[in-house]
């Protein structure tokens, strides 16, 4: 009995000195760029612009669909709420990165990290419902023109937009409360330029094979539907419009949804080469390639595609000018003419 006690506390013992000598990670560190030293300055240069043109664009877009009557329809309020989306995205990546080109400073905190992760995953997951909804949208308006007004009305229209928003919040909050979870007390380096989740996940100490199995399905629950939904919509728009006769009536039709059918092309096309492909490790460089055209060229894309090929969103944007230069001219005028 004496000496069953003494195994039972000589292992005891061990346990505790080895919790005592395990160390565990307050910060990771973002390796981001640092293989290109001699470009951090044009780097941060390229990407200030970048996040300029982006805020300025996305403001814009907001501005006209919010002031302009002849906007005030749901296609250009999913459009307002894509831009918002949008701005937040860039905020979340772009500053932090900015400053890392500048200090050098890659460190940040696990709880920063996974603050930047979730908001990155639930604007993700926002994404692809609102561009299932503005594709449902455009299917309405082409496929059934006559029922178009009676169907889209502004009770379906705020309660779409609110789904969107509702569903990618809550498929990131499951996914941050399954990672919150994970230790980690071995190294700390992620190679990348923000908090994804499978780096972070690559990090952890702890069995993480039921997680990332969790993930996937997750994922594809989450972004199966509305990338099918897209899909369905556009097989049936197509379909209608090349069922119209005159070769004029397809191009009307076809410029409604142009704009809309390239975002999605260039938004899911990223998403699936970066995370279709389970070889993180291996192809981590073409990984970090395609984040940067998803996570920072998108939002700076999307409202310059809708601007330059939008006849509705070009016209609104004339007549804001014209208001602007029109009050200045008012303020101008009865100085000249006292003068």
């Amino acid at each position: 009995m004496t000496f069953n006690k003494y195994i039972f506390w000589q292992v005891q013992l061990f346990d505790n000195e080895e919790f005592q000598n395990q160390s565990y990670i307050t910060e990771f560190m973002l390796l981001g760029f640092e293989e290109h030293q001699v470009l951090q300055i044009p780097l941060f240069l390229l990407f200030l612009l970048i996040y300029i043109v982006t805020m300025a664009g996305n403001i814009l877009i907001i501005l006209l669909v919010v002031t302009d009557r002849h906007l005030h329809t749901p296609m250009y309020i999913f459009l307002g709420n894509l831009s918002c989306l949008e701005i937040c995205c860039s905020s979340n990546i772009l500053p932090r990165m900015l400053t890392s080109f500048l200090t050098g400073r890659k460190t940040i905190s696990v709880n920063a990290c996974f603050v930047q992760e979730y908001v990155f995953g639930a604007l993700g997951a926002v994404e692809c419902y609102l561009l299932s909804v503005m594709s449902f949208d455009r299917y309405l308006a082409i496929c059934k023109p006559l029922h178009y007004v009676t169907m889209m009305n502004g009770k379906l229209c705020l309660q779409l937009t609110t789904i969107s928003w509702f569903s990618g919040v809550l498929a990131s909050s499951v996914t941050m409360i399954l990672i919150s979870t994970l230790e980690f007390c071995d190294g700390n380096k992620i190679d990348h330029y923000f908090c994804d989740t499978f780096p972070i996940i690559e990090l952890s100490c702890t069995d993480t094979h039921i997680l990332k199995l969790f993930l996937y399905v997750e994922c594809s629950v989450f972004t199966f539907l509305p990338f099918t939904l897209t899909l369905t919509s556009y097989i049936f728009i197509i379909v209608a419009i090349m069922k119209i006769p005159s070769t004029t009536g397809k191009q009307k039709a076809f410029s409604t949804c142009s704009s809309h059918l390239l975002v999605v092309t260039i938004f899911y096309g990223t998403l699936i080469i970066i995370y279709v492909n389970p070889n993180y490790v291996r192809l981590n460089d073409l990984h970090k390639f395609f984040s940067v055209f998803y996570t920072i060229l998108t939002p700076m894309l999307n409202p310059i595609i809708y601007s330059l090929r939008n006849k509705e969103v070009k016209d609104a944007l004339r007549r804001l000018i014209s208001v602007l230069f029109d009050k200045k001219e008012e303020k101008i005028l009865p100085r000249n003419y006292h003068m």
